[in-house]
């Protein structure tokens, strides 16, 4: 739920409508599916696709820009190419591998902040609808952690259903429409939304994937993945889709014992996964009516809630290195702010001051 309403969040802010919004979940989920499935029984391993809930939520935080949504698709497609040329280029991948990741993971803090102070600000307006998932949220993530947001944020979804807040759902619903989107490409844009949101999946998503996989004994071809989720995500980003990546976490729940105990046969449970998200698919347009009722205030405090951990761990690498703090709380700074430039957002102008900074003050 807590993803499904950042992606929403995100598509919104990159000014879809409410039918492009229902197209472009629809399409993203049928699309993890079909690769879910089809990378897992071609590799024999357990890979699982999903979209990038730290991207969606970088989208969501660059509403200030004003787009229209076939701009924004343009700069999905330059992003999906991107990830398509790391693919066929090694080198590219090692590029971006060289940024240092407390520059990366500053950007990331950066763009959850306004979510994260989202949730203080609606636990003061709303508190009879906001402090009784925080309370849950701290409660499970001291017990079961990994049930934290999900139980959390549905009962968040739960309270605000049952309050007055919520607009007519019966206004705003929809079905999918899967009409093409042409995509209009303006350098300013693919700046401000393309690469950042490459270099976000990237360094959230693909490469803890990979490193994560590797560590549970699964040595992923990188080359081969990213060229499927790279061509994927150009083919959903003409409905307005924003990305296919590698799972992290998700990809660690169907990849250790508790999926199979026999681990050449754990890529049966990444299968099944994709069966599910097809499923969900099905039912997104409904879903994603009722999320578009939900006053917006409201659906970011729920958006911070489940980004609280990715903050905190963020954060904590921006500033884990002496020699890079500077440079990291610099980046942290200007991804915060919200300022936009020559058109370009800040989440771009962040990552190339923070790397002007590490390169003028690392030592030689």
């Amino acid at each position: 739920m807590a993803t499904f309403g950042i992606a929403i969040a995100g598509l919104t802010a990159m000014g879809a409508s409410s039918s492009q919004t229902a197209t472009a979940l629809a399409v993203m989920l049928f699309g993890y599916g079909v690769l879910s499935i089809g990378l897992s029984v071609w590799l024999k391993m357990p890979i699982s696709v999903v979209w990038s809930t730290p991207g969606a939520a970088f989208l969501a935080s660059s509403q200030i820009l004003g787009l229209t949504f076939d701009k924004a698709v343009g700069a999905f497609l330059v992003s999906s190419l991107l990830i398509l040329l790391t693919g066929l280029w090694p080198a590219l991948g090692k590029l971006v591998a060289k940024i240092p990741p407390q520059i990366s993971a500053a950007m990331l803090a950066g763009v959850i902040f306004p979510f994260v102070v989202a949730t203080v600000h609606a636990g003061v307006d709303y508190p009879l609808l906001i402090l009784p998932p925080v309370i849950l949220w701290l409660l499970l993530n001291r017990f079961i952690p990994i049930w934290a947001s999900p139980v959390s944020i549905a009962l968040g979804f739960v309270l605000i259903a049952l309050s007055p807040e919520v607009n007519d759902i019966s206004q705003g619903s929809f079905l999918p429409e899967f009409s093409f989107v042409g995509p209009v490409f303006d350098v300013a844009i693919i700046l401000a939304i393309g690469v950042p949101l490459y270099l976000i999946t990237m360094a959230s998503q693909n490469l803890p994937g990979l490193a994560i996989m590797s560590g549970l004994g699964y040595q992923i071809p990188s080359g081969k993945v990213f060229r499927a989720t790279g061509l994927g995500s150009a083919l959903t980003s003409f409905f307005g889709g924003f990305g296919l990546n590698l799972a992290a976490i998700t990809a660690a729940l169907n990849a250790d014992e508790h999926a199979a105990k026999d681990p050449s046969r754990r890529w049966i449970a990444a299968s099944f996964g994709g069966v599910v998200y097809i499923l969900f698919g099905v039912f997104a347009a409904p879903f994603a009516a009722f999320v578009l009722a939900v006053p917006r205030e409201l659906l970011l405090s729920l958006a911070g809630l489940a980004l609280l951990n990715t903050f905190a761990g963020s954060l904590r690498t921006a500033v884990s290195e002496d020699g890079l703090r500077l440079a990291g709380v610099a980046t942290f700074i200007i991804g915060a702010a919200g300022i936009t430039v020559l058109g370009i957002g800040g989440a771009f102008w962040a990552l190339v001051v923070g790397v002007l900074i590490w390169l003028f003050t690392k030592k030689r």
